[in-house]
């Protein structure tokens, strides 16, 4: 328990500001994409509550996700880390999240809570691709947010290209395998 303490404690303290801002500015715009398809239904008043329970309940809690999710970084088993960082967190996020509209009484429709998973997810991807090439980090790993925002365009780049490159990588693995098989 005491080890469960330090680690939450020390993920608090390296609470990333970075993530905050962009997540709570970009959920929330997610949010309201997805509001507007409801077509009304739920007013505009609604849409606005589901949209301000989103943007002050992201800006708290994901500088303290992405502090867990840099400290999952660290985590000796690569793919248990990665395993945290990409489904653990933002799962827990968006059970907790669920959670708070409920408390709040600004429920997010169906069509929302599923669109901001898929968003979480594909976003803790792009998450720890940057942080394993050194962005949007804080403490002393981190650099000025500025430089993480110059670099966004090539890990962007990179993050979309990632898959063809496994893929090819794969591809030139089985070729090399399988012609050393033909030559026995």
């Amino acid at each position: 328990m005491a080890q469960t303490t330090s680690f939450c404690a020390q993920a608090f303290s390296c609470w990333n500001w970075k993530c905050a801002l962009v997540s709570a500015s970009a959920r929330s715009a997610v949010y309201l994409v997805a509001m507007a398809g409801t077509g009304g239904r739920s007013g505009t008043r609604g849409s606005l509550g589901v949209v301000l329970v989103e943007m002050a309940y992201v800006t708290v809690t994901s500088g303290l996700y992405a502090g867990i999710q840099q400290k999952a970084l660290g985590v000796r088993s690569r793919l248990l880390g990665n395993g945290i960082i990409v489904f653990g967190i933002p799962w827990l996020a968006q059970a907790f999240d669920w959670l708070a509209h409920r408390a709040a009484a600004a429920p997010a429709p169906r069509k929302a809570t599923v669109a901001v998973l898929f968003y979480a997810t594909l976003s803790a991807l792009f998450h720890l691709y940057a942080m394993r090439r050194g962005a949007f980090l804080t403490g002393r790993e981190g650099r000025p947010l500025r430089n993480d925002f110059r670099r966004v365009p090539r890990l962007i780049g990179g993050f979309v290209l990632a898959p063809v490159v496994l893929i090819s990588a794969g591809a030139g693995r089985l070729v090399r395998v399988k012609g050393a098989e033909a030559a026995y």
